[in-house]
């Protein structure tokens, strides 16, 4: 199946994260913590505790450290207790936008996020209003030239639900979230690593901007990006 251009998005998204490397332990300790006291700390049942491990060991995040918050999480110890809220809105060009936050005040959360769409051009909007152009999926995008075939047998053979070419050569494995670790093994076991593994929300179709809007979609995006209670965000636009 062939889908649009998305190599340079998520090449420019893994370089924005590499520049604020130091906010992303922050974030993956969040997610650590939740996973540990939500699923327990046993790493081969908790299969999101697993993923939230792997984060941490690709974010070179030492293993003494990752084992005490899993510690500090199942131990019952005190400290603060976070909750997951999800806000949706709308950007420039009415891009749709998802954030993912974990946090201790969601009204302090509330206000910053939506003070942030509101200053940069943007509008928050109710629940469900952007859900919908997304799909909540595991996805595995692999560089152009990546032997098409071959991956496609064994993604398929692993239980993905759709292989995609993009125009400009990446390949996506798309996978129900309950089968990302399974098909994931399988690839990897086959010799196919990819530049981008995660379980996410994966815009079903994305919205051109011109070059100035563009701009400002990015700033709008990093102004979010950089609260401090949030976690992830999506977002639709072909920047």
């Amino acid at each position: 199946m062939a889908g649009h251009s998305k190599w340079a998005n998520i090449q420019h998204r893994k370089g924005r994260q590499d520049e604020k490397r130091g906010k992303i332990w922050t974030r993956i300790i969040r997610e650590i913590t939740v996973a540990a006291r939500a699923g327990g700390g046993d790493l081969s049942a908790n299969p999101r505790l697993r993923l939230a491990v792997d984060k941490a060991k690709a974010a070179n995040m030492p293993a003494d450290r990752v084992k005490y918050n899993i510690d500090k999480a199942t131990g019952n110890a005190e400290g603060i207790s976070y909750e997951e809220i999800r806000y949706e809105g709308y950007g420039i060009g009415g891009a749709a936008i998802i954030v993912d936050t974990m946090t201790d005040n969601r009204v302090r959360t509330v206000a910053e996020v939506r003070h942030a769409f509101s200053k940069h051009g943007g509008n928050m909007g109710t629940e469900g209003s952007v859900a919908f152009q997304f799909k909540h999926c595991g996805q595995l995008v692999f560089a152009p030239g990546t032997n098409e075939d071959k991956l496609m047998e064994v993604a398929l053979e692993a239980g993905a639900e759709d292989v995609i070419t993009d125009d400009d050569g990446a390949i996506e494995v798309i996978t129900a979230p309950v089968d990302f670790e399974l098909v994931k093994q399988a690839l990897d076991s086959a010799g196919f690593k990819p530049e981008v593994s995660e379980v996410t929300m994966r815009a079903e179709n994305t919205i051109d901007l011109s070059e100035e809007d563009a701009v400002r979609m990015q700033k709008l995006l990093d102004v979010i990006e950089d609260l401090d209670d949030v976690q992830a965000v999506y977002h639709n636009a072909a920047l």
